[in-house]
């Protein structure tokens, strides 16, 4: 199939502007390849250093220093659900290569921090930044210069962006990134959204609450929504980074420790001369759109509208929200996975999961085929089932047909016709919005302004009755630069109780929604953001605010000249810049780029 016009003009287009940055960091990451292990350059005592808590038969292969050596970068922690299984994964990798001829060590680990826990409190104002500061300690476990190759042991929000960008300034080395699967399915998500917000409104009590919380989040292994995580996973298999199938394998089975294995020989290999593929050369243009196009064909998280952007911007290429946007048109949407739908992600993956995805968008030229992969061959291996027969690993064609067409279809069945991830332009800047799971009747929204500076006061009002009326919430000074631009995912039950009354209600901030972001109309990203002095900050309570998600516009229907001749609002932050850790992130708030460039300091 040839490659859809759009696709390919969007491609030219993002090659272009990227050609100078592009051709410097290809030009660097070449540099650094050299023949035979780095660790052949490194004096006696460095190597010394490098082998000395070995067992004996690796130190004997590192101190010959002829056979491939992998690094181990590790997020795990007993913290994260999703990571937690990564714990056997360093001695099994270390085993695994042992029996190849070769040798495994872990390089660093990274911090990895749970949204889930930190949501709605004071360190989810660390999280964003946390990406950033994966990426420096990954660099970090990376620059003893004593490997032929990397493992990267990620899955959620922050932390598999990191990890990448961190990958990517070592370009010149392979890389795999291994995913640990998802846990079984636990209660659904609608019920456990339905506590929720019963919770909300006083008809559910915390023990009620919590067990429903329990039964969905109950065990090692990824959490089953489609939010930020799994988006992560699908992002690391379209883009060529995992093994075909990794990603919704579910943990502690044998084929998650077969495909574990071969992610351990398929590194080796990739370091080998002749078949020799730095991670830098298989992130370039085409992946970086093929992961685009995945995150619209799924309904995926926003988050990514500023992770992929600063991925890209770690491989020298200038990705932007008008290339989403462009794409967005014209990629279907092929999956329903909650918040867009009563599937989780174990259930795409029985219905056909990855491979089913990545066939159909092929057939549909909507993905570049000819892109580089980890797998060694084009993206076509991507439409093939990993399985397991008499304990040999291999992989078949994937079914033409969907499992289960309520959670997956294919190019000429759509759920709809576009992507659902938009960008938003007007008089209060540029932002983004989720319109996937949004009803059609609430795709456009004119409403007065309620402005917050605190989420939690949004809680505060509804509580005291003052908030049921049409409105839309302009909860600012949430951006980067002000408190590191936390995830707002506390605000979704309120919001969501008020329009299930019927009110017409939007939200628009310069923060971040969770990547579970659903049915309300949510204007996030806005930047410039308030701290910036941006126009957010010049909204009264009473504005007349549109929000059109047909037309692509964010306006505040206020007269240009009284409007442009309004003072920003400033708000006191001092709060937000001490105690748990926030006072040690001074450097990056300070630092921060805008939403629309990746909102990080890298």
């Amino acid at each position: 199939m040839s490659l859809h016009p759009v696709v390919a003009k969007v491609t030219e287009r993002l090659r272009e502007r990227s050609r100078d940055t592009r051709t410097a960091y290809l030009e660097r990451i070449n540099n650094a390849i050299i023949d035979g292990p780095h660790r052949a350059r490194l004096s006696c005592g460095n190597l010394a250093h490098g082998f000395a808590a070995c067992n004996t038969q690796d130190k004997a292969a590192l101190r010959e220093g002829h056979t491939p050596n992998l690094a181990i970068v590790t997020s795990y922690n007993d913290m994260l659900s999703a990571h937690q299984p990564y714990e056997r994964y360093p001695e099994f990798m270390r085993a695994v290569a042992r029996q190849a001829g070769i040798t495994a060590q872990v390089a660093g680990g990274v911090p990895a921090m749970c949204d889930g826990v930190t949501q709605g409190r004071a360190g989810m104002e660390l999280s964003l930044f946390s990406r950033d500061l994966i990426a420096m300690t990954t660099a970090v476990a990376l620059s003893h210069d004593m490997f032929d190759g990397a493992l990267y042991l990620g899955i959620c929000d922050k932390i598999v962006p990191g990890l990448l960008i961190g990958a990517l300034s070592f370009g010149h080395l392979p890389g795999v990134f291994v995913p640990s699967g998802p846990m079984p399915s636990g209660i659904s998500n609608e019920q456990k959204s339905k506590v929720r917000q019963a919770y909300t409104e006083g008809k559910a009590s915390r023990e009620e609450l919590l067990e429903a919380e329990a039964a969905s989040y109950h065990s090692p292994g990824t959490c089953t929504f489609y939010g930020t995580a799994n988006s992560n996973q699908m992002l690391m298999e379209i883009m060529g980074l995992h093994l075909p199938g990794a990603s919704f394998v579910a943990p502690e089975t044998p084929l998650r420790d077969a495909l574990t294995a071969e992610a351990v020989h398929r590194c080796a290999a990739l370091g080998k001369a002749g078949e020799h593929l730095p991670i830098g050369h298989v992130v370039d243009e085409r992946a970086i759109i093929n992961g685009v196009v995945g995150l619209h064909a799924t309904g995926g998280s926003t988050n990514h509208l500023l992770h992929l952007v600063a991925i890209a911007q770690a491989a020298g290429i200038a990705l932007r929200w008008e290339d989403f946007d462009a794409l967005s048109s014209v990629v279907p949407l092929l999956a329903r996975v909650y918040p867009n739908g009563y599937a989780d992600v174990n259930q795409f993956h029985e219905a056909g999961g990855m491979a089913f995805l990545i066939d159909q968008l092929l057939s549909g030229g909507l993905l570049h085929g000819d892109a580089r992969t980890i797998a060694g061959s084009e993206l076509s291996a991507y439409a093939t089932v990993p399985e397991l027969e008499n304990g040999q690993l291999s992989w078949k064609p994937v079914s033409k047909e969907s499992g289960n067409r309520g959670v997956l279809r294919g190019v000429s069945e759509p759920f709809r016709a576009d992507g659902g991830l938009r960008m938003l332009n007007g008089n209060l800047g540029r932002s983004v919005i989720k319109v996937s799971s949004v009803p059609e009747d609430r795709l456009v929204i004119e409403a007065p302004a309620v402005v917050f500076h605190d989420q939690d006061d949004i809680k505060r009002a509804f509580d005291r009755g003052e908030l049921n009326r049409d409105f839309i919430a302009v909860v600012r000074f949430q951006g980067p630069r002000a408190i590191g631009m936390p995830e707002l995912h506390k605000l979704t039950p309120t919001l969501a109780v008020l329009q299930d009354r019927g009110h017409r209600i939007a939200l628009v901030t310069d923060g971040r929604m969770s990547g579970a972001s659903g049915r309300v109309p949510a204007a996030i990203h806005v930047t410039p953001e308030a701290d910036d002095c941006g126009p957010i900050a010049k909204v009264r309570d009473g504005d007349i605010i549109r929000l059109d998600a047909v037309k692509g516009t964010l306006d505040v229907l206020v007269d240009a000249a009284e409007f442009d001749a309004r003072t920003p609002a400033v708000e006191d932050l001092s709060r937000h810049q001490h105690g748990m850790g926030r006072e040690l992130f001074t450097l990056f708030r300070r630092n921060a780029v805008a939403a629309d460039l990746g909102a990080g300091v890298l």
